[in-house]
């Protein structure tokens, strides 16, 4: 049996198509119930439907072999996993955003405060890529509120469209890194089940590589 955790919502009905398109019987995963485990014995998978933030943790520790989530919890999170596919969808990037005439003067600010719901990702960024220290603040709602109020000088956010950022007089100053949805495997499934791990992610490449033509 192997477990797939799966993100809640558009992500794991794509992730399900992928696999679907891939060969697997992935009707197990598709049952319209509240369950949180769905499973097939005679297809030998089971499917976890979790929360993004999560399935990095149940991959890491073993409660899933394998899972599909977005680039940006992976880098929040920092677990343990083999990141081994790239699947394409649910792209988009982590944005340094503010004010639009920050623009190109973004190192000139001293002392940033920045507003975001990823402390991990924007650390990372600050510190470790720009050398440089700032004020983090973290967030849950509406990070694009921050500037606006002046608690903070800029965000660090998710950006798609930019419609969101452009209606309340925000603009993209950097970018951060390019976000989308990743297939990560359990370390130890990763050599214990091998014979159905690895010919499922050369399926799911091949797939994709078909997709691409």
């Amino acid at each position: 049996m192997i477990t797939i955790a799966l993100s809640k919502g558009r992500l794991a009905e794509q992730a399900l198509d992928i696999l679907e398109a891939a060969g697997y019987d992935v009707s197990a995963g598709r049952e319209k119930s509240r369950k949180l485990i769905l499973e097939d014995e005679n297809t030998g998978l089971r499917f976890i439907m979790a929360k993004p933030a999560d399935v990095p943790t149940y991959v890491e520790y073993g409660a899933a072999d394998l899972g599909v989530v977005g680039k940006d919890t992976l880098l929040e999170e920092g677990r343990d996993l083999y990141e081994v596919i790239d699947l394409g969808f649910g792209k988009c990037r982590m944005c340094v955003a503010g004010p639009a005439e920050l623009k190109g003067k973004l190192d000139t600010i001293p002392n940033k405060r920045v507003g975001t719901k990823y402390p991990n990702i924007t650390r990372h960024y600050f510190e470790d890529v720009k050398k440089e220290s700032v004020e983090i603040i973290k967030l849950h709602g509406s990070v694009e509120l921050a500037p606006l109020i002046g608690l903070s000088e800029v965000i660090v956010d998710i950006v798609e469209s930019g419609r969101t950022l452009y209606e309340n007089g925000l603009d993209v100053i950097e970018t951060v890194a390019d976000i989308s949805a990743r297939v990560v495997v359990n370390r130890v499934s990763m050599q214990m089940k091998a014979d159905e791990i690895k010919p499922m992610i050369t399926k799911i490449r091949e797939q994709l590589a078909k997709q691409e033509v």
